[in-house]
């Protein structure tokens, strides 16, 4: 079980309060009591709570909570009592994915990370160990391989193969069945041959253009391979959210319900994060009406979830096909042209085996929910940022304009710390303002 937060765990706004989950979706019982006694005895009429995305650290996310947080007290109104929940949960971010508006902590800057560097750093093998706990043995021999960039083809197989078993799951894993959002099955780069994964990976990286020389074409092969390496890791992260979030987060959206009744909740996510609370909707009794809003944030997911049908197989929906409707208002997915981890990897990653989609249709298919919004769900309204939030239904907002900065592999994926997506926060959630 996770540890209790401390009195020094705070992100400077107040009431703040912190949910811990571990692995498994369980959560820190002292601090749920805490957050429902807290909650009515603040006399808070709205809550906002966020689950951060990718992550190496918990105090990584509790900056984020603070940037994000900080101008919302000064858009409330008058009669509005707000309250904070910063969702904290064991995901991973590589060290060579920069953060906008965040300083790198000493410890990247003491890996000395190289970008295109085929190499495992101190600071990420430290975070998978931490993520896989039981690996120890195969994340020693995965550093090797890298470091070593072989040509010899065994070399590569071997290293697939154990980031295969890095990310897989017992049959009696509570977080097995939570990896799709579209398909039965694992992804293709898990299952499909892993010279062609690492080779389709660094063509995906590649933006050079420079011949294929066999030094360089060794080298590229094992950039794909780290990429292999990191999409797998995502790949374990992204079905540990929809556990945490259905499990986990969405039977404490029930007690709280119960509890005190009179709290709008209003869920906000990023990245996996927005997985998190999407599928902490399908956790939530159904009979709940509290959740007044929800916000994701270039939602690592399938742009499809929600959609009753899916366009390439009208027998089958979205794995959160109708979720929507147990908001008692609208669920925004805030999108951005600008996130490279979205709109040129995740739709690789995401590909299930068998799949015959060309590439020509494949972000189509495969696409992410915070690239283009959401997709084949009837009445689905798409706006830009500014524009008037409607009070129900699935809402897509273009936030190209402020959701623009971030160097390679993902882009703009981590720009999201802008007074403007607050704002759409409130004008979603009817937040009175005066």
């Amino acid at each position: 079980m996770a540890r209790h937060a401390g009195p020094q765990d705070h992100t400077g706004v107040e009431p703040y309060w912190e949910l811990t989950f571990d692995a498994d979706g369980d959560v820190d019982t002292a601090q749920r009591e805490e957050l429902l006694s807290g909650a009515e005895r603040e006399r808070v009429t709205d809550l906002l709570v966020f689950a951060h995305g990718w992550n190496n650290e918990q105090r990584d996310a509790r900056r984020l909570y603070e940037r994000f947080f900080s101008p919302c007290q000064a858009m409330s109104g008058a009669r509005v009592r707000l309250g904070y929940v910063g969702v904290l949960w064991p995901a991973i971010r590589f060290a060579d994915e920069p953060i906008p508006d965040f300083d790198p902590s000493a410890a990247v800057v003491r890996a000395a990370v190289v970008p295109g560097e085929p190499v495992l750093d101190t600071v990420t093998r430290q975070a998978l160990s931490r993520a896989f706990p039981e690996h120890e043995a195969e994340l020693d021999r995965i550093a090797e391989l890298l470091a070593e960039h072989s040509d010899v083809p065994s070399q590569l197989y071997e290293f697939g193969r154990l980031v295969r078993e890095l990310v897989s799951l017992r049959e009696t894993h509570p977080a097995r069945h939570f990896g799709e959002d579209t398909g039965a099955g694992e992804p293709a780069m898990l299952t499909d041959d892993a010279i062609q994964v690492c080779e389709v990976f660094a063509a995906a990286l590649d933006t050079e253009g420079q011949p294929e020389l066999f030094g360089r074409l060794r080298k590229r092969l094992w950039n794909g391979a780290h990429e292999l390496l990191r999409q797998g890791s995502y790949y374990a992260m992204k079905r540990r959210a929809g556990a945490i979030g259905q499990l986990g987060l969405g039977p404490a959206i029930g007690l709280l319900a119960r509890d005190v009744p009179a709290v709008r909740v209003h869920l906000i996510g990023h990245s996996f994060g927005a997985r998190l609370v999407s599928y902490a909707l399908r956790g939530m009794p159904a009979d709940v009406r509290t959740v007044k809003s929800v916000m994701l944030l270039q939602g690592a997911f399938s742009h499809y979830a929600f959609a009753d049908r899916l366009p390439q197989d009208k027998s089958r929906g979205g794995a959160l096909h109708g979720v929507q409707r147990r908001i008692d208002g609208p669920l925004v997915s805030c999108y951005s042209r600008h996130d490279d981890a979205l709109g040129r990897i995740y739709p690789l990653a995401s590909k299930l085996a068998g799949d015959s989609t060309s590439f020509l249709n494949l972000w189509e298919r495969w696409g992410a929910i915070g690239y283009d919004g959401v997709q084949a769900v009837d009445g689905t309204k798409r706006i830009t940022l500014g524009q008037a939030v409607p009070a129900k239904g699935c809402v897509s907002v273009d936030a190209a304009a402020v959701v623009q900065r971030g160097g390679p592999p993902s882009g703009a994926h981590s720009d999201i710390c802008h007074e403007e997506l607050a704002r759409v926060v409130f004008a979603a959630g009817r937040i009175a303002s005066s």
